[in-house]
Order: structure tokens, then C-alpha cells, then sequence
């Protein structure tokens, strides 16, 4: 560890000067405007993992998005490990909820402030500085790849058709991925288990024209009304989904793993006041714990209809729409998930609207068994570094083409996050601490240690 410690300490404002070039990329995959910045960003990447020491390093073209691939090659007999991660990032909006500029990363109170700094830049830049610090002290202890895409936010849509070309370029013994968090800063945990995900956007059109309220109020059905009792009635009082088949292939989590889950910390009262909540709210006969990570779930992204600008404007507007997710458990198949909701969500319909329901983009779920070799190396490194065993965990969150790696590359991957819940990813003021970026670092070199072993 002396080695690491030093090699970080002497590259500390180098580390985040680079880290911080990558942030000014406003990679942002779910808008079109921004698909130059995707281009920016592939070649940093190149530019990065170049001077890091790959021997390789080249960006391909995909139908939307690019994806780069590198690679350093010490000795074909030796393991490889294929480490995943993602270029883009999600829209800031509401702007006005930041207190700092997105873009132009800043350091306040040992956190970098700026959008992309946990999700995915600072948690993927932590694999570039591990394998640099391996490559400029002779320690990389076997071979080592790279895949980095530009859509994972949107859905990966065509990181899969790339995989199934490129298979022999990917070989790897296993994937390493910083895309996700732990219990907290003094808690480590690994996770083995990531929710699956269903998008669709919903259209509800009723007159063919926005009308006078006063005139038509009362008369003709308002597409916004009926589009909230429709998304209603989707939770029951007990909070599950009623869509006809949509738990059918949900399975079930035995008493024992449920016990194993209960074992990781967690305060409510500390959880609910860092959201500002008086109470939490989710399935009967299920802890917060479980609710997140082991039950599927139903929520609207967003909403919006008719007038939203200052003032008055009365109208019974002609539209109403919603983006709408379900996050799945594994077993629940997400294309069947997507046709379920679909073929409901339109039957439920008055006949006063037309309802349009469009699938944006989904992916299956997935676990990760603990007796594995590499699982063994990473909560290996997690008590090098953090002096504790990690708890393994399973997250709420999606990492799509993680089950889809599993599929078209039998390969299985290790989940290695360090960011916090407080990180707020995907939300105004993300942020990731300064402690756990190097902590990463210092937690990745020695998981490679370990693997190798």
C-alpha cells in the first residue's frame, strides 16, 4: 500500500486536473445538440488511456453514440480484465436548482461538485489513474481492456450489436465496473444485484386543439385529468402494480438471503431526513431495503401538459404526456414487461381519449454469486483499503447491458462503487468526495493484486 499511497499523493492535482477536463464535457446522450460533445469525449478518453499506458486505443462507430476500446496486452497466458464504463451523462435540468456550475467542476468541503463527478466520470476515471499507477510502478499483474460507451444513460441501445461483432476483441476472464455505491464512506459493500428497467413515454390526446376552458371546461374530457387517473391506478393501496401478469416471473427471495440483506446498516430516521421526508412510503410486508433492491417498482419520471409558463392562461389543453419507469427484479423480462404495460395502459383508456404508449428502452436485471473468484479479490481489496469486509448488497439502480454482457460474452462482473447515496447522482449538486475517489483508486490496484493472486 506504501507504493500506491505515494504514487497517488505525488499525482493528486495532475489526477483531478484530468478528471476535471473530462467534467467540461457537457456528454449529455439523451440530446441530440449534444452528440459533438460525445465525439469530444470518446477522444479524451483515447487521449487519456493513451498516456496511461494502453497500447491500443481507438474509437468505433456505432449507430449512435461512439464507443472507445483500449487495451494492454502483457502476456496472453495471463488473465484479462475487461473493465466497463460510460461517457455520457444525464440532463441538469432544473438548472436553477445547482449551486455551482454543472460543467466547471469544483472542490468544496473535500467533494468535487459537477455533474458527472460519481455517474460515470470520477467512478471510471478512478480504473484509468489504477492502471497508470500499475503500468508506471511495473506492477500490472495481467491484461487489462477497456470499453467505454457514450449511451449507457439512455440505455445502451447499441452497445449490445457492438458486442456481438466485436466478441473476440472483448475476451475476458472478467468485467470490472465502478457504476454504483456503498452503505457508506466507513461502510463498504459490493453489489450483487441490479434491478432491471422498463421506459415507455405516454401521449393522451383528447380535442384536436387546445380549447377555452370556460367554454368547453365541464363538456370535453381534459387529456392532463385523465391521464393522471390512469397513472393512479397502476399501485393499489399496498402499492403494487396492477397490470395483469406483470409479477408473474417475479421470484421470489428466500427468508435466509432476506436475513443476509437485513444484516447491511441502515437508519430510517437518518435516511428519510436526508430526503427530507416525515415517512417513507412503498409495498406492504417489505423494509426499505427490500423495496429498493429485491421487489420491482412503478414510478413517473415526468409529467407535463397544457400551459406551465407564469401567469394564467385558460385552456383545456389538447395533450398530456408522461415518461414513465419501472425498474424489474431479475426473471422479469423486459420486453414482455414494456408489452404488458402497454397493451393495459390503453385498455384502461376512456374512450373520450387516444392513448399512445411508446417503449424508449429497457434491460434485464441481474445478480452476481459471491463464491466467485473475482467477487473473493474484491472484498479482498475492500479490506485492504477500508480495514472491514464489504457488505454485499443489491441495488435499486440498472446498468442495462450488464445482463446483456452476461448473454452475448459469458463473462460475469464484479460491481466495485464508491459513491454515496449524498452524491446525489443524476440530480442537481451531484457530487462525489474526494476520499473515496483515491480510496477507489488505491481499492481497484489492489483487486487486480488479488485476482491475480
Amino acid at each position: 500500500m506504501k507504493e500506491i499511497n505515494q504514487y497517488i499523493e505525488e499525482n493528486k492535482a495532475r489526477f483531478l486536473e484530468e478528471l476535471f477536463g473530462l467534467i467540461r464535457i457537457p456528454s449529455i446522450s439523451s440530446l441530440s445538440e449534444h452528440r459533438p460533445d460525445m465525439d469530444k469525449a470518446a477522444a479524451y478518453w483515447v487521449k487519456i488511456l493513451t498516456e496511461a499506458g494502453v497500447d491500443r486505443a481507438e474509437i468505433f462507430e456505432t449507430a449512435g453514440n461512439p464507443v472507445v476500446f483500449a487495451e494492454k496486452i502483457i502476456d496472453a497466458a495471463k488473465p484479462t480484465v475487461l473493465v466497463y464504463a460510460h461517457m455520457d451523462v444525464m440532463p441538469v435540468d432544473p438548472l436553477d436548482q445547482w449551486r455551482t456550475d454543472p460543467f466547471e467542476p469544483v472542490v468544496i468541503n473535500g467533494k468535487i461538485w459537477a455533474r458527472g463527478a460519481n455517474d460515470d466520470k470520477g467512478q471510471s476515471f478512478m480504473h484509468a489513474k489504477a492502471f497508470e499507477l500499475m503500468v508506471r510502478t511495473n506492477s500490472l499483474p495481467c491484461n487489462v481492456k477497456f470499453i467505454i460507451e457514450g449511451e449507457e444513460e439512455v440505455g445502451s441501445p447499441n452497445l449490445g450489436a457492438f458486442c456481438m461483432k466485436h466478441k473476440e476483441l472483448l475476451k475476458a476472464d472478467i468485467i470490472l465496473v465502478s457504476d454504483t455505491g456503498m452503505i457508506a464512506s466507513d461502510i463498504p459493500s459490493i453489489t450483487v444485484g441490479l434491478r432491471g428497467l422498463a421506459y415507455w413515454q405516454v401521449e393522451v390526446t383528447g380535442p384536436n386543439r387546445d380549447l377555452h376552458s370556460g367554454l368547453f371546461g365541464g363538456a370535453v374530457a381534459n387529456p392532463v385529468t385523465e391521464l393522471c387517473k390512469m397513472i393512479s391506478g397502476i399501485t393499489d393501496a399496498d402499492h403494487r402494480i396492477t397490470i395483469p401478469g406483470f409479477y408473474d416471473d417475479v421470484m421470489d427471495v428466500s427468508d435466509k438471503e432476506r436475513t443476509m440483506l437485513a444484516l447491511a446498516p441502515f437508519d430510517e430516521v437518518v435516511y428519510r431526513s436526508s430526503l427530507g421526508l416525515k415517512s417513507l412510503q412503498g409495498e406492504t410486508g417489505y423494509s426499505t431495503m427490500e423495496r429498493t433492491g429485491i421487489r420491482p417498482s412503478f414510478d413517473v419520471c415526468g409529467i407535463w401538459g397544457g400551459y406551465t409558463g407564469e401567469g394564467a392562461k385558460t385552456i383545456l389543453p389538447s395533450k398530456a404526456f408522461a415518461k414513465i419507469s419501472s425498474r424489474l427484479v431479475p426473471n422479469q423480462e423486459h420486453h414482455k414487461i414494456a408489452e404488458l404495460f402497454k397493451v393495459y395502459f390503453e385498455s384502461i383508456a376512456s374512450e373520450s381519449v387516444k392513448v399512445e404508449v411508446t417503449s424508449l428502452h429497457g434491460g434485464q436485471g441481474y445478480v452476481c454469486p459471491i463464491d466467485l473468484p473475482a467477487y473473493r479479490a474484491a472484498e479482498a481489496a475492500y479490506e485492504d483499503v477500508f480495514g472491514r469486509k464489504p457488505v454485499p448488497v443489491r441495488s435499486g439502480g440498472s446498468i442495462p447491458i450488464i445482463s446483456a454482457f452476461e448473454e452475448i460474452l459469458g463473462i460475469k462482473t464484479i460491481l466495485m462503487g464508491f459513491g454515496l447515496e449524498s452524491d446525489a447522482i443524476h440530480s442537481p449538486n451531484e457530487n462525489f468526495a474526494l476520499e473515496n475517489f483515491y480510496n477507489g483508486i488505491r481499492s481497484i490496484v489492489r483487486f487486480y493484486h488479488h485476482f491475480t493472486k
